[in-house]
């Protein structure tokens, strides 16, 4: 055990079980459900533009709420969603973003990474970090702090964060 750990650090010992509840569909219906669900996936594309239309707040967050039901490592849910609208703050997290883009094309990439991406049409310039009209920022905690202060492990954060960003993806299909 790591110095400022405690060795129990998950919820009290008689949590009570809540129980899978969980809609039962025919045969025909789930074949209608699941391609139903995979149409609309496939409708979505990694773009490099964003729409500056307005987005119903009430909308990002239900979508946050539904990439929080991703499933984690001893249920530790190690992210956090930060919604930005102020177009300062917007603004200034375009310029990080690119600072640490313009670095990757040129230094951590390589070359045929960044070749591959030449077909793509893009580059380190971000400029719809400044027309979204929401950005959601993703943080992965790698540990957390219980009541007491002393840290809570993350479990498996990496692949839990990146778990929800899928859900969040899809979940931003709704449009």
């Amino acid at each position: 055990m790591e110095e400022g750990e405690e060795e129990w650090q998950g919820l009290e010992e008689n949590v009570a079980h809540v129980p899978f509840t969980g809609e039962r569909y025919s045969e025909a219906e789930m074949i209608k459900r699941s391609q139903a669900f995979y149409e609309l996936l496939n409708k979505r594309r990694s773009v490099r533009f964003l729409s500056d239309e307005p987005v119903p707040r009430e909308v990002i967050d239900n979508v946050i709420r539904t990439a929080g039901t991703s499933p984690s490592g001893a249920h530790t849910e190690p992210w956090t969603f930060v919604v930005v609208q102020d177009p300062y703050l917007k603004r200034k997290i375009r310029e990080i973003v690119e600072e640490e883009e313009e670095i990757n094309y040129k230094k951590r990439m390589g070359d045929r990474w960044v070749n591959d991406l030449k077909r793509l049409r893009t580059n380190w310039i971000k400029e719809y970090l400044d027309t979204a009209p929401y950005l959601i920022l993703i943080f992965k905690q790698v540990y957390g702090r219980l009541p007491n202060g002393k840290k809570k492990t993350h479990y498996y954060n990496e692949i839990s964060v990146s778990i929800a960003c899928g859900i969040l993806l899809a979940a931003l299909q709704v449009r």
